[in-house]
């Protein structure tokens, strides 16, 4: 069987394989298992921190944590409801426990534990959790398409859909040092390294300008945040400046710097996420923007509100339009 030709690139994608695998491209700097390393350093220097997990320590990076501090390890096995139960009593004890697993997992099948026994009671637990988005190919089980929508509905949790290992490294220590429930998409094994070349430092409810340009804007999180900083390197061939606002911070949003950068006249504000286009950070934004009375022309690249096909991640990626190629083909389209 040929491989199959995306007809935004020209160039062969994979079709099987490397459903889970890595979303760093050929050559990209990556770095290892940055969240159970950052982990391992906060807890040196805070005995109250703890590592759980429901039987994906490997597959969450917290097999690091494991190693280095087994008796602040707790493997709940295959329980995602009794992992958060008891990450909850544990907060209620004085700890600030680390709950990992995959993120369809919390926002699926854990939810109303989470719902009830974690946000309703205001715990200090700290939801880490991998294969956010369309970061794993094995179809519709384990593909977390509409995870922020759901904890973005969650009354008291704050909610951070980080860029990189980079990124990754900062919000660790930032999200322990924050009082109170926190989800956060986990990008697991070997995680490019994109934000540490823009001088960026993340800081809790804060969106940053990474750059500017005068004829696109890109709002976006997470892997998208890295895709829109690729293609507006590719669109400065087609004369078409691309600034990227990074929201790394769903919940609360940064209304000032969103409000501040969309109210630039003459410029075409694209709001690009690894998720449903329902109920996440492009709807986040357009209702900011109405309640602020700003109305720059508005478009969202995102996934489809249905259910994803299985397949190799680049595949997909080309397929559902959040690929770097498909996100310049989109903007070409629109802006011409």
């Amino acid at each position: 069987m040929k491989p199959a030709v995306p007809p935004s690139t020209g160039k062969p994608r994979l079709t099987t394989s490397a459903m889970i695998a890595s979303i760093a491209g050929e050559g990209q700097r990556t770095k290892p298992a940055p969240f159970g390393h950052a982990l391992v350093e906060l807890a040196k220097s805070d005995e109250r921190v703890l590592g759980m997990t429901a039987d994906l320590g490997k597959y969450t990076d917290l097999h690091i944590f494991a190693q280095a501090l087994p008796e602040r390890h707790y493997q709940m096995g295959m329980a995602e409801q009794l992992l958060f139960g008891a990450a909850s009593g544990l907060a209620a004890e004085g700890f600030t426990p680390f709950a990992t697993t995959y993120a369809v997992f919390a926002s699926r099948r854990a939810y109303d534990f989470i719902h009830q026994t974690i946000a309703e009671e205001d715990r200090n637990v700290k939801i880490v959790c991998a294969l956010p988005g369309l970061t794993s190919g094995y179809g519709p089980s384990h593909q977390a398409a509409e995870d922020l929508a759901l904890f973005r509905a969650m009354p008291n949790i704050t909610v951070i859909d980080p860029c990189d290992a980079h990124e990754i490294e900062q919000a660790v220590p930032a999200i322990a040092a924050h009082q109170g429930p926190v989800y956060m998409r986990l990008l697991r094994g070997q995680v490019p390294l994109v934000l540490d070349e823009y001088g960026y430092s993340f800081e809790l409810g804060r969106a940053k300008l990474l750059r500017d340009g005068a004829e696109v804007l890109f709002v976006s999180s997470g892997i998208l945040t890295m895709r829109a900083l690729e293609a507006a390197k590719l669109l400065e061939n087609d004369r078409i400046g691309a600034a990227v606002l990074h929201v790394p911070t769903i919940k609360p949003l940064d209304a000032a710097a969103i409000v501040d950068a969309c109210s630039r006249p003459g410029r075409l504000v694209i709001v690009a996420e690894n998720h449903t286009v329902i109920g996440g950070l492009g709807e986040a934004v357009a209702g900011l923007l109405m309640r602020e009375s700003v109305h720059p022309a508005f478009r969202m690249i995102g996934l489809p509100d249905e259910f994803l096909a299985a397949g190799a991640l680049p595949t997909l990626h080309d397929r559902y339009g959040i690929s770097t190629e498909a996100i310049c083909a989109r903007v070409k389209e629109w802006v011409g």
